[in-house]
């Protein structure tokens, strides 16, 4: 809690309890900040902020308001301002690390936290808002500029040391990480997506690049050398820079990689030597994401050898390349794939270890970039043994046609269409024999439908488990 005259020079002695900018979540004491939202201007709700007992108004209009304010030019910029001085800069009491990347910011960042330690590393990002052994959920992968630093500061209050955190490349276009404060930067890799939002690939890559603006002055960058994006991305950057890759120009170079269906074994060189990692992880892209976590730790001046010594700390990240555990004779995966990069990481991986189908069960959500569907579809088409086509956070579109879409440029004929997700599974369950592999691709642990307008309460997970107890 602060004064508003603490927060800015006036002589207003308000207490200020919290910062909002959703009006339904004013309670009495709170700032109500009226930001320009993407579909709609906050300003129009300052009647019932002011109904729900908001102190104080942040504004960039002039009007009689019934209650003290602050007027501003950019009340969406001066949000991470506020939150900043607000909540005492949390970054500059923690080792702050943000992720960014079109596939793999979810498990990097889990790796860190877990390689750090879950008692000392708080996680923001996809899964949610992880602090020691508390978990809440949240709608964004990139909360707004409040909520990041109100969870920052929580963890600085828990007694934690770190803070992993996604980064996405709407939240970066979009300014709401204006005032972050990072010791680490990471940009996984980059392919096409989110062009519904950003409209062109270097619009994209643009916006990834802002992570860089966020580093401290002594903060480190680390990329994916192999990535088709690399040299564009690093001539950019003004901050020591780390790469890794198989490129051996690369600073961590990966010499090589053994898949098991428990697991991975691989070797690299950092410096002038070579180590070995046995990790729980599967999939040679899980390689990619560990050794950008490896070289965070070197960042945070654990050694080499610490660092790998952490690698037995690493957790399955849920609804990441997630085998269910069920005594089956075939195989159930759970995987958030949406890109067609994604699909065909996990699905190269799924042929190394199959012994015999694969049957995949995909979709591509609606209101998002078409170009990507049919990408998505010669992906599982030519890498599946069986697809069943279905809905995926459908939106205002009709299934049938995004359907269309990906089968579009395509003339397999290995591949069915159910639109209902939870048939589309029950269905793949069915057809399963003996080792085979289902892949259910696209919404990973993600606990709803998007429809119309509406999130309708929904979970793979659940589907699938409810479906094998009651064969």
């Amino acid at each position: 809690m602060k004064k508003l005259s603490e927060l800015y020079e006036c002589n207003l002695d308000i207490e200020i309890k919290d910062i909002k900018i959703n009006s339904k979540e004013v309670e009495k004491g709170d700032m109500f900040v009226c930001i320009n939202g993407v579909n709609s201007d906050r300003h129009d709700f300052i009647s019932d902020a002011i109904d729900k007992g908001a102190s104080c108004l942040m504004v960039s209009k002039d009007a009689n308001y019934s209650i003290p304010f602050i007027k501003v030019d950019d009340v969406n910029n001066e949000l991470g301002v506020l939150s900043k001085k607000f909540y005492d800069n949390p970054t500059s009491k923690l080792k702050t690390i943000g992720i960014t990347g079109t596939d793999g910011k979810t498990t990097t960042a889990s790796i860190i936290r877990n390689m750090l330690g879950n008692d000392k590393c708080g996680y923001i990002g996809t899964n949610g808002v992880y602090c020691k052994k508390e978990k809440k959920t949240q709608d964004n992968t990139t909360p707004e500029i409040n909520t990041i630093y109100k969870n920052l500061d929580n963890f600085v209050k828990n007694d934690l040391k770190y803070a992993t955190m996604e980064i996405s490349s709407e939240a970066l276009f979009r300014n709401r990480t204006n005032t972050l404060e990072l010791d680490i930067a990471i940009i996984t890799n980059i392919t096409e997506d989110h062009l519904n939002v950003h409209e062109s690939i270097e619009n994209y890559i643009s916006s990834k690049e802002k992570i860089f603006s966020l580093l401290k002055n002594d903060g480190v960058a680390i990329l994916n050398s192999d990535d088709s994006h690399y040299e564009r991305l690093r001539k950019n950057i003004n901050k020591r820079v780390l790469t890794y890759g198989k490129s051996i120009s690369s600073d961590l170079v990966i010499i090589e990689i053994k898949e098991y269906d428990t697991g991975t074994i691989f070797s690299f060189s950092y410096g002038d030597k070579i180590y070995k990692v046995i990790s729980p992880l599967v999939g040679e892209f899980n390689v990619y994401n560990l050794s950008a976590a490896i070289l965070a730790l070197i960042c945070l001046d654990f050694s080499v050898e610490e660092a790998i010594e952490k690698v037995a700390m690493i957790d399955n990240v849920d609804g990441r390349c997630e085998f269910i555990k069920y005594p089956l004779d075939y195989k159930i995966v759970i995987d958030y794939a949406h890109t067609a990069n994604a699909l065909k990481n996990i699905l190269t991986y799924l042929n190394k270890i199959k012994k015999s189908r694969i049957i995949t069960v995909t979709g591509s959500a609606g209101g998002r970039e078409k170009e990507k569907r049919k990408d998505m579809g010669n992906v599982v088409l030519s890498l599946s043994d069986f697809v069943i086509f279905t809905m995926d956070d459908p939106r205002w579109e009709n299934v049938e046609d995004i359907i269309d879409d990906m089968i579009s440029d395509n003339k397999n004929t290995n591949y069915t269409r159910i639109s209902d997700r939870e048939e589309a599974i029950k269905y793949a369950i069915d057809l399963a024999k003996k080792d085979d592999i289902i892949l259910i691709a696209g919404k990973g642990k993600d606990n709803y439908m998007a429809i119309e307008d509406k999130y309708v309460d929904y979970n793979d997970f659940d589907v699938v488990m409810k479906y094998i107890n009651n064969c």
